[in-house]
């Protein structure tokens, strides 16, 4: 028999959650007059056979029902002076659905979804499957197609969130 874990308190864990310093994406579903965004940090590379990405968006999200019915969204990986945008679709500022679009800073590739012009890179992907927890929704996205910064440029470093703030990457000398 094993032996009873000790309870982590969720406020514990946030805690801890915050300290690691986090890509900060947007994930985007839905055409022009009818797109859902929102900001993620839990989103990643899940393989490259086939190439495919994984985010876990809240079940709760206004995105999430669109993004299931569309059965297509993107991955935006925000470069560093792109964090007003990120506040934007964290909904900080009350803006909602289409009204989070700018409209000159997206385009679409394969599927249609809507991707994000300027981003550090960015994966135009059909919902292969989704699970389930209890409070999330973790999206399994096979990539139709990318487009990402060509060459890397000052400014354009990746955005990251770390300690419940913005920041960005910033490369060891060596």
């Amino acid at each position: 028999m094993t032996p009873a874990l000790p309870e982590v308190s969720a406020d514990l864990f946030r805690q801890a959650m915050r300290r690691p310093a986090n890509a900060v994406a947007v994930v985007a579903t839905g055409a022009p007059g009818a797109r859902f965004g929102v900001t993620l940090t839990a989103v990643c590379s899940l393989s490259d056979n086939p190439p495919s990405v994984l985010a876990c968006l809240y079940r709760e999200s206004a995105a999430l029902e669109p993004l299931r019915r569309n059965g297509t969204f993107s991955v935006n990986f925000l470069a560093a002076g792109q964090s007003d945008l990120a506040s934007v679709f964290a909904g900080r500022g009350g803006l909602k659905g289409e009204a989070r679009f700018a409209p000159d800073a997206w385009t679409t590739l394969a599927t249609g979804a809507p991707v994000l012009r300027g981003a550090v890179a960015a994966f135009d992907c059909h919902l292969d499957r989704e699970i389930d927890s209890p409070t999330h929704a973790v999206l399994f996205g096979r990539v139709a197609a990318l487009v990402m910064a060509e060459p890397p440029q000052v400014g354009a470093e990746p955005l990251t969130y770390s300690f419940g703030g913005f920041g960005s990457f910033v490369p060891l000398a060596g």
